[in-house]
């Protein structure tokens, strides 16, 4: 109590050394104490008189040394961010303060007809502990288990000890992580299914050959809903339950004629980029290549996605250097910028980053570096979101609009190499496949080593828990279009010819397709440049 109290004593203290400047805490920058004291400095050091309020956002601009801002349109741009709800905005702000536009200017740019950010991750990452994997587990587990207990096959639930405790061929229904997976001498699939109370073993039998081959594909780690008999501390599986997509999902059409464009994987700098054939997908979307037809389509093209990997990046992997031939992260992106420059101001581009560009490879990834990634942001009709991230589009009076999943999709490499009903099927020629399996699983890495993540105790933020209209990803450099459930499944294609690495691990590339969808019949497209 005595240590609690001299902390409030400090607080109240820094407070007020702030009060005599005219400038307000907000509270978040005490998570940043330290930090606090070096501000003050620079409030020595530099003329910041407009500066009234000090957020976490507002250090770091100070960190980088920012200081040629207006502080009091900032102020009045927070504000009225935080009144309208529209977080995005505000961070649009943020990034024109940083760039050295003006409140006005930045206005101009942050005006997307038609598009909303629905999701996007700007979490600060802080230390992590066992209890934020815990933590992580149990939000995924509620949000899921949430899905499956409106399931009309899983009546009667129960939990692991409850289970435990039943008599001997009594029917049982219950709901759990997998814990672990093996196959018996017999060829069956033994399940280890975890919640809260307790694990049990449940038993999937070859007999049924239906749910056996549900549970040949089970992953480690995700939720499911079990339906069975109760054996001697066992369940014998009769049925197997996945939170999947709704039957009864809507085939959303818009009332209008507009088109929306799907790339990914870019990769700018490697020496295996395809300039050529990149710049003449930008000649055509000028309309100065291409038919008549073309031409209209290109007229009523809105939205233009990237869904990661803009740039090759600089240490992805070892020797790296000899096939870059631009080996400046910076010149990278500089080199980026100037090529989706060339992209019609009618057309808005939605872009998020992969595991070759500038940010952390855990996911979610948040968006692009300023400091690496700054001409990006400078472009008027870009609007750039974490990965994964959801955006709706195409939205006007009477009609909500289509919910766009972008994610790269570094976690397919595990499911292609670990899923037998995919690696069996095609593999890496298969991305449709990959995105039905994580669309029946609602999530988009449902195994622990699937990919690298931020454990978060709150959410699970890889988990899909608003039904998207399309789910588009890349990374694996070759495109795909499916539909499952009304949810149109589309994979970018790259701009980079086959890699060294490519070939050992087996990747059939096919660069330079590029997907386009009448929104309007979502009808869609492979143009081939």
């Amino acid at each position: 109590m005595i240590m609690q109290h001299t902390a409030q004593l400090d607080k109240r203290e820094i407070i007020d050394r702030f009060l005599q400047r005219g400038v307000l805490l907000s509270r978040d920058v005490f998570d940043r104490a330290a930090d606090l004291h070096a501000v003050e400095e620079i409030l020595e050091e530099e003329n910041l008189g407009e500066l009234l309020f000090l957020n976490r956002d507002i250090i770091s601009l100070l960190d980088k040394r920012i200081f040629d801002i207006n502080w009091q349109e900032l102020e009045q741009a927070r504000s009225a961010a935080e009144k309208a709800g529209n977080d995005h905005l505000y961070r649009k702000f943020l990034e024109c303060a940083a760039t050295g536009q003006s409140i006005e200017q930045c206005e101009k740019t942050i005006s997307h007809e038609g598009v909303k950010v629905v999701f996007s991750s700007d979490k600060p990452i802080t230390k992590k502990e066992v209890a934020d994997f815990v933590g992580y587990y149990n939000a995924r587990f509620k949000a899921i288990g949430a899905l499956l207990r409106n399931r009309q096959e899983l009546t009667g639930l129960t939990s692991v000890a409850r289970v435990l405790n039943k008599r001997d061929r009594e029917t049982v229904s219950l709901i759990g992580l997998v814990a672990e997976k093996s196959v018996t001498a017999n060829n069956n699939v033994m399940l280890t299914l975890e919640d809260a109370s307790g694990q049990i073993k449940v038993l999937v039998s070859k007999k049924k050959q239906e749910v056996y081959e549900q549970g040949r594909d089970i992953t480690l780690d995700e939720c499911i809903g079990v339906t069975g008999v109760c054996g001697d501390k066992i369940v014998f599986c009769t049925g197997i339950v996945q939170p999947d997509i709704p039957f009864n999902k809507e085939l959303k059409k818009s009332p209008v004629e507009e088109y929306a464009i799907f790339l990914s994987d870019l990769h700018v700098g490697s020496i295996d980029f395809l300039d050529e054939k990149f710049n003449k997908f930008l000649r055509w979307l000028n309309g100065e290549i291409g038919t008549e037809e073309h031409r209209k389509m290109i007229e009523k093209t809105k939205y233009l996605f990237i869904a990661g990997d803009l740039v090759d990046g600089v240490g992805i992997y070892p020797n790296q250097d000899s096939e870059l031939v631009i080996k400046d992260i910076y010149r990278q992106y500089e080199l980026c910028a100037e090529l989706l420059a060339k992209i019609p101001r009618h057309i808005n581009i939605i872009m998020c980053p992969g595991n070759h560009d500038s940010v952390r490879l855990s996911e979610p990834q948040p968006r692009f570096d300023m400091d690496f990634a700054r001409p990006l942001y400078t472009l008027p009709n870009a609007l750039i979101v974490s990965n994964p991230s959801v955006v709706n589009i195409a939205a006007r009076d009477g009609f909500s609009g289509f919910d766009v999943l972008m994610y790269h999709g570094y976690s397919f490499d595990y499911f292609i190499s670990n899923i037998d009903s995919i690696r069996n099927n095609g593999g890496y020629d298969r991305a449709d496949l990959v995105m039905k399996f994580l669309l029946q699983r609602r999530h988009l890495a449902p195994t622990h080593t699937a990919t690298l993540y931020v454990p978060d105790r709150e959410e699970d933020q890889l988990f899909i828990s608003r039904v998207p209209d399309f789910f588009m990803s890349g990374h694996i450099h070759k495109s795909s279009v499916a539909s499952y459930r009304n949810v149109s499944m589309i994979c970018g294609s790259c701009w980079q010819s086959t890699t060294s690495f490519q070939i050992k691990v087996g990747h059939h590339p096919e660069p330079a397709q590029v997907p386009i969808v009448n929104l309007q019949t979502r009808q869609t497209r492979i143009l081939r440049f």
